[in-house]
């Protein structure tokens, strides 16, 4: 009996540190470029979503505050058990990446929307899943989106859309000079 018992936890051990080790293997680095890739693959061919095909868009790049709020509701799905585009605290997604710091002042457009999965286990398999929901896929290929951060905790995916357009230079001098006002509706 005490040889079965040594014997599962040198398995135990084993296991826990490969695990451990093959995640620290992935560097963030490494996880970014993945998911960028695979997003700008799609955007740069353009997709069928549901029924209706949605033309090439631009190419995103990654934005660390959008990053920030995924993770940050990620780990919050995981911790309290629920899977919800709001918190279980009522906090939405506007909330969330506002609080990051992705903010609308000093834009003339903002555009924010939310991706999540659970229980995948890699980038090609959740990628594959919200191509194949029409909503998610949809939030893919907006073309109002330029901005992406993504998120895996254990296995809850998180992926943050946004999408800023600054004021053109002359609109900036006419604000500067209060010719012009700027009203926020938010």
């Amino acid at each position: 009996m005490k040889i079965l018992t040594k014997g599962l936890l040198i398995v135990l051990i084993t296991l826990s540190f490969q695990k451990t080790f093959s995640q620290q293997a992935v560097s963030p680095t490494a996880f970014k470029h993945e998911f960028l890739k695979s997003i700008n693959n799609i955007r740069k061919k353009g997709c069928n979503c549901g029924t209706t095909y949605l033309p090439p868009a631009p190419a995103m790049i990654w934005n660390d505050q959008l990053e920030i709020a995924a993770i940050d509701h990620a780990a919050d799905m995981y911790d309290k058990n629920y899977f919800s585009h709001t918190s279980k605290n009522g906090r939405t997604v506007e909330d969330r990446i506002l609080a990051a710091g992705y903010t609308y002042k000093g834009y003339r457009s903002f555009a924010i929307g939310e991706n999540i999965a659970q229980g995948q286990m890699n980038i090609a398999e959740v990628m594959k899943g919200w191509i194949k929901s029409e909503g998610h896929c949809r939030n893919l290929m907006n073309p109002q989106y330029r901005e992406v951060g993504v998120a895996m905790y254990n296995d809850y995916w998180v992926q943050d859309f946004g999408g800023r357009e600054s004021f053109t230079e002359e609109q900036q001098k006419l604000i500067k000079s209060g010719k012009i006002k700027v009203i926020e509706s938010h």
